[in-house]
């Protein structure tokens, strides 16, 4: 009976109760349009929700307000380039692509230069990407379970994986796609109470920047809780009087290109395009996305601010000092949400995040599974493979995806949400945006610049990011967006410039994914 009293397992039931609604009335797919698109049928409105639910990750929810707790207004430039980064999406390509009318990703790559070849390269990469950030995905949910509900690191990461194949496996991108809008306008009303509650409580802006620009000194020894008998103190970094540290151009403006350029090259964004009936509507939902998107950046800021100081104020319960101190980055909040408006609000903030998770790792699943079945099985086979195959492989995906994601999820404990999904921004921005920015709007991409640009700038990725502390400290860059980014592009345009083995049809081509009237159903 303690647990039907208590608000975050009554929200969390909810919200589990709901999805699993959903996924059981979206069962029904026919065939591999059905389950990879769903059938091309949603509004604008739906679809425009879906992507912005699947791109308002963990990452957003609970990793911005933490970056901006944690670094200063400095995490303000995360939001804007997630923002720019939307906004360029709908620019040049969201509209193309719904035209193009395809299933995955790779089949962008595979039908414009009629290659097998850039298709396989093309799957690599989407794997690689995508590993990437359901990492983090896993990671916030785990730290949830761990912190709230007194779980295990480990099964926090297995219950995660579970809900994932039940809730993709079954419903396709029609299960995802609706369960991506709902779960949206969870963490929505949430941040919007966290935010009305806050200014209601006195935390307005004036009194927040007030308390952060009184402190002075060190933040390490300013806050201590007791646990197993022993006091533990806060062995945080020395923050600045202003709460302001003084950013590098250089860091910050990678920092801007990989997450700005990289939301063109996520996968799981780039396929819901494929969902709308039309590019009109692709627009639109891509529209509707940076609307919803950019007001929620802006309350992240705002949230991570007030938890800055909060803490530094010193009133919260211990309890909160320790989640704060313990949880990092990562938990900051659910902690303010607590503070704010008790175990009620704490409750809604908790399925918020559950949701946010949930969204993110669906449509990360419903791609990579697109990537695995579609791409390598169905396009490799030697038999034609049936609708009801396509639809089975497609859930065999699921469940490889469930168990490879789940290694992934155990090993990054200790990493940080935001960071981890800036460097998945960075490898998008590095091999995927490249391609389909050159790939739309220059006719001069060959295949062996496409499959160059892919490897070179997959593999310029990886080694920045792994390499980077064997590498002079000038080329050391947290997200190394100002190296990768111009590589993957100078290295399509080079080597096609040097094959110069343009496809025949490529006029066609160019006339479809342009031409208002060639809207494929």
């Amino acid at each position: 009976m303690a647990i039907l009293s208590d608000p975050k397992y009554i929200f969390t039931i909810i919200l589990m109760g709901t999805i699993i609604f959903i996924t059981y009335l979206s069962k029904r797919n026919a065939n591999a349009s059905d389950f990879f698109v769903g059938g091309r049928a949603f509004g604008w409105f739906t679809n425009g929700s879906a992507i912005a639910g699947d791109y308002l990750s963990a990452a957003t929810f609970l990793g911005l307000a933490g970056l901006t707790f944690s670094i200063g207004y400095d995490g303000a430039f995360y939001t804007f380039s997630f923002s720019i980064g939307l906004t360029l999406l709908a620019i040049f390509v969201a509209g193309p692509l719904r035209r193009f009318g395809a299933f995955t990703v790779a089949d962008f790559v595979a039908y414009r230069f009629h290659s097998k070849r850039a298709r396989l390269v093309a799957v690599i990469v989407v794997l690689s990407i995508s590993g990437f950030y359901a990492a983090p995905q896993l990671l916030g949910a785990a730290q949830i379970l761990s912190m709230f509900f007194g779980t295990s690191y480990e099964f926090g990461i297995i219950f995660t994986c579970a809900v994932m194949i039940l809730y993709v496996g079954v419903g396709g991108m029609k299960g995802t796609t609706l369960n991506q809008a709902l779960e949206l306008w969870i963490r929505v009303g949430a941040f919007i109470l966290m935010v009305g509650a806050a200014v209601y409580g006195g935390l307005h802006y004036q009194k927040i920047l007030a308390a952060i620009t009184e402190f002075s000194g060190s933040i390490a020894g300013t806050a201590s809780f007791t646990e197993d008998g022993k006091d533990v103190a806060f062995e945080g970094s020395s923050w600045a009087n202003t709460g302001i540290i003084t950013p590098n151009f250089l860091h910050t403006f990678s920092m801007v290109i990989g997450l700005s350029l990289g939301t063109i090259g996520l996968p799981h964004i780039l396929l819901r395009f494929y969902t709308n009936p039309s590019a009109k509507a692709a627009r639109k939902s891509a529209l509707m996305a940076i609307g919803i998107a950019s007001v929620f950046f802006l309350f992240a800021v705002y949230l991570g601010v007030v938890g800055r100081a909060i803490f530094l104020e010193g009133n919260a319960s211990p309890e909160v000092i320790k989640n704060l101190m313990t949880g990092g980055d990562n938990m900051v909040v659910p902690s303010i949400a607590e503070v704010l408006g008790g175990k009620w609000l704490l409750g809604l903030v908790i399925a918020g995040a559950f949701a946010a998770i949930f969204s993110n790792l669906s449509g990360l699943f419903i791609a990579s599974s697109g990537a695995l079945a579609h791409d390598l099985y169905a396009s490799f086979s030697k038999k034609e493979l049936s609708q009801k195959q396509r639809v089975f492989a497609g859930k065999m995906a699921i469940v490889v995806l469930g168990i490879l994601y789940g290694i992934l999820g155990l090993l990054v404990k200790e990493a940080s949400i935001g960071h981890l999904v800036a460097l998945a921004f960075t490898v998008a921005a590095s091999t995927f945006t490249p391609i389909f920015i050159f790939g739309i709007w220059w006719r001069g991409m060959t295949e062996k610049g496409a499959i160059a640009g892919l490897i070179v700038g997959l593999l310029a990725s990886m080694i920045m990011i792994f390499g980077a502390p064997m590498m002079p400290e000038a080329l050391q860059f947290k997200v190394p967006g100002i190296i990768t980014v111009p590589i993957g592009f100078l290295t399509v345009y080079i080597v096609s410039k040097l094959d110069r083995q343009v496809p025949r049809d490529v006029n066609e081509f160019m006339k479809k994914v342009h031409s208002k009237e060639s809207e494929v159903a």
